[in-house]
């Protein structure tokens, strides 16, 4: 970590299925799929499905950006780090910044699914009323989504190693639950993939047409795909980072490909009625077509497996949040660094900022209580955050590519990945695709934003207004306060200084004192 300017603290212990299982369950295909494919079906039908391989497309090329910066920069807080060498130190902290605050969002987002799977397999858990009430599915829903988000806190704080064995057993079962449940499913397939192509009724009432809706709904498969940096983001805890960061990032947005789409594809396939309204409701979905195909006590076992992917998808999540917290603290980059920043002397983790995005994570839930709508909107733009946080990485990346500027220069050690002549047309296609998915996820449309009462313009431009609120706060408190003293904090700045990096003067590499 010398190279980095970084003294080596945390639990270097993470190896190859265990880096490659932390984005796997970021991604996690069964929370995902299982938890959005009402919403893509409800918007454009069985066609939805086309819009799994066009994202997996535009994120492969994302992703093997980022797996050459972590073939070269396998440090804690990747994304914030990597825009840091790339470009200037207040690009750099709104990367973090708004990635930070989108997988705080994410954290909350991502344990609400379990109430869209535990009352169907019990009853019982549905511990408010019975689910028709006026306010019980959401509260029911916040009730779970906290006790998961404490369990994952707990885990968390005790050290990444019992963390990344629960999340790589997690990913096991979720693993052979996808392969199992995709041939159960094929085995049950009643109509042929032509149905793929059946569009009728969709988008006739939309300016564009079908395909007005179909960019709607490919949010379904956009809010899928992502996290997969999670894995160097974990790389000052990992075994030959290098080497193994860059492979698990791949392989860990190919498997989520091949079994997500295995899984819709079957699925769709096998539902017995296509036209049947709970196949677009919330609490339908793929979990009706699952219990309806296997019958109760294989379906329930399948949606068990669900569960586990929901567990395991909310540890890795909040794991990602607690690097890109520490990344930036142990840089003096936000309030309370030092408490932030600090390392458990056992564990070798930081425990405080574990216990700091527990316990945020749980207050935009409450919203959820009584305006759903508003909780929507937040997770909504908690994905629009991440595509922008990408793009403050893949626009400086191919800007030092045109100025000949790519590779930075390094600690001298061979790189453990490179795309060599197909980096610049590759980096060209992440940054177009990042710009149009971005363009298409903050659209201020009513079926995202303003979907059920009250019908407000305020809620329907929120993904707008939310995310420029976002981007002008953190730039302010950069430049207004935080850059002044940015510098690593006496105790993780290593040994022999490491190279300055693109812009010193904001992000200069030098042991600072200065302490909130």
């Amino acid at each position: 970590m010398d190279q980095f300017g970084y003294a080596q603290t945390l639990d270097r212990s993470i190896g190859k299925f265990a880096s490659f299982a932390a984005g796997v369950s970021y991604i996690s295909i069964l929370t995902g799929v299982f938890q959005l494919f009402y919403f893509g079906y409800s918007m454009a039908g069985p066609a939805y499905a086309w819009s799994w391989p066009i994202v997996f497309v535009g994120q492969l090329m994302v992703a093997l950006c980022f797996a050459e910066l972590a073939g070269r920069y396998p440090v804690a807080g990747s994304v914030y780090n990597w825009a840091k060498r790339l470009s200037s130190g207040t690009v750099a902290w709104l990367a973090g910044w708004l990635l930070l605050i989108s997988s705080i969002m994410a954290l909350g987002a991502v344990a609400l699914a379990l109430q869209l799977t535990l009352p169907q397999i019990w009853s019982g858990f549905q511990f408010i009323g019975d689910g028709t009430g006026t306010y019980d599915f959401a509260l029911n829903g916040v009730i779970l989504a906290s006790t998961m988000i404490g369990i994952s806190t707990l885990i968390n704080a005790f050290g990444v190693k019992l963390m990344t064995k629960i999340n790589s057993v997690g990913v096991f079962v979720e693993l052979v639950a996808a392969v199992l449940l995709i041939l159960a499913l094929a085995w049950h397939i009643v109509r042929g993939p032509g149905v793929l192509f059946e569009t009728t009724g969709f988008g006739t009432d939309h300016p564009l047409g079908f395909f007005g809706v179909f960019i709607i709904g490919a949010m379904a498969s956009g809010y899928v795909m992502y996290g997969f940096d999670t894995a160097s983001s974990l790389g000052e805890e990992t075994k030959d980072p290098k080497r193994t960061a860059p492979k698990a990032i791949l392989r860990a947005i190919t498997a989520s490909f091949v079994l997500g789409g295995l899984i819709l594809l079957t699925g769709l396939l096998a539902a017995p009625d296509l036209k049947d309204p709970k196949l677009g409701s919330a609490d339908g979905g793929l979990q009706y077509i699952v219990l309806s195909v296997l019958g109760g006590p294989f379906g329930k076992a399948f949606l068990l497996c669900i569960v586990v992917a929901v567990m395991v998808c909310t540890l890795a999540v909040h794991a990602a949040a607690i690097r890109m917290m520490f990344a930036m603290a142990r840089d003096n980059n936000l309030p309370f660094s030092r408490h932030l920043g600090k390392v458990h002397p056992v564990r070798k983790t930081p425990t405080v900022a574990a216990i700091v995005i527990g316990v945020i994570a749980v207050i935009p839930l409450i919203v959820n209580v009584s305006q759903p709508a508003i909780f929507t909107i937040l997770s909504s733009i908690s994905i629009v955050l991440i595509y922008l946080s990408y793009l403050l990485v893949t626009v400086p990346m191919l800007r030092n590519r045109l100025t000949r500027k790519w590779p930075l220069p390094d600690d001298g050690t061979e790189p453990g990945f490179s795309l060599g002549k197909w980096g610049l047309p590759v980096n060209i296609l992440a940054v177009l695709w990042g710009g149009a998915m971005t363009l298409n996820l903050i659209w201020p449309r009513s079926e995202i934003y303003n979907s059920v009462p009250p019908f407000e313009w305020y809620l329907q431009w929120g993904g707008v207004l939310f995310v420029a609120a976002v981007i002008i706060t953190g730039v302010l408190m950069y430049r207004l306060k935080l850059r002044h003293r940015t510098g690593v904090l006496a105790g993780h700045a290593a040994a022999t200084p490491a190279p300055p990096s693109r812009n010193s003067a904001e992000t200069r590499s030098l042991a600072s004192t200065e302490l909130v």
